[in-house]
């Protein structure tokens, strides 16, 4: 088993970042936010931690701290001009968010590192770190998910005006989202940011943001197995299909049209409707006095 392990523990470590990441995603989307800005909260993180970490001489965990947040904050903020949007401008909002990220990471050369990116960082995460983390993210997620928070976003997202007639503050709980993705990303990111020596800011660019989205539609955005399957699936792939490894975002391209033609709730969600619908029926079979 150990050597299982020792052998995949760079896909397993993958698959827990990515697994971070399509949380901080999948927040704002299940409270019907249409935000791709996870990228950047992700991108602030990691270079948060990795400058406080190289040049503040900050320890590993308050650096983490500090990035989760300053990222959340990060959330807080955008969420104020975000509120007066929906939809495809929300998109776009959140997309030239990233954009505006990326580019002073170029241009903050004496504290980030510009194009070269930012070297020589210890690295102060190792698998069981992430392990907690994502421990303590499914836990807080699956808590807010059977909250009224939960029921909140659920009704904004399958009917915002109804949602409001009922008394849901669709402000206050858009708001709330947005916090509660920047400090995932932000958590997320300032990990990767310790757990590889060197970052850049084509790390954080298109393809990420790509990716990220990926992992979400593939695996769905109501339940909290979505992100689950999602990474699990991305992160097998590549390795099942080493040929396509340099057409990685053609891949995600064909299997995001495939999802959402053939499976449009992903396939985690699905499983979960499947295993839910079972369950249902197999107690009426029950109560009824039959078998099955």
């Amino acid at each position: 088993m150990m050597q299982f392990f020792t052998a995949n523990q760079a896909l397993f470590d993958f698959f827990l970042l990515s697994l971070g990441f399509a949380y901080s995603q999948q927040i704002v989307l299940r409270a019907g936010v249409f935000s791709i800005a996870t990228v950047g909260f992700v991108a602030i993180g990691a270079y948060l931690a990795g400058y406080l970490v190289t040049k503040s001489e900050f320890g590993g965990l308050p650096a983490i701290l500090a990035a989760t947040l300053v990222a959340g904050l990060g959330g807080l903020l955008l969420s104020v001009p975000l509120s007066r949007l929906r939809g495809v401008f929300q998109a776009i909002a959140t997309l030239a968010f990233v954009e505006i990220v990326l580019n002073a990471l170029y241009y903050l050369e004496p504290y980030t590192g510009g194009a070269m990116g930012m070297n020589r960082i210890p690295k102060l995460v190792e698998s069981w770190h992430l392990l907690i983390a994502v421990a303590i993210v499914i836990y807080v997620v699956w808590s807010i998910g059977r909250s009224g928070i939960g029921r909140a976003w659920d009704a904004i997202r399958q009917d915002e005006t109804v949602a409001a007639c009922l008394g849901v503050s669709i402000r206050k709980y858009h708001t709330l989202a947005f916090v509660l993705s920047g400090a995932i990303g932000g958590l997320f990111g300032a990990m990767q940011g310790l757990y590889f020596y060197t970052i850049t800011p084509e790390q954080f660019g298109f393809a990420m943001v790509v990716s990220v989205l990926t992992t979400i539609v593939l695996g769905g955005r109501a339940t909290l197995a979505g992100p689950i399957a999602g990474a699990l699936i991305l992160a097998v792939l590549p390795e099942i299909a080493r040929p396509l490894a340099e057409n990685r975002l053609f891949l995600h391209g064909a299997i995001l049209l495939a999802v959402i033609i053939f499976v449009p709730d992903g396939v985690g969600d699905l499983l979960v409707h499947k295993l839910r619908q079972r369950r249902n029926g197999t107690g009426r079979n029950m109560i009824g006095g039959e078998t099955s």
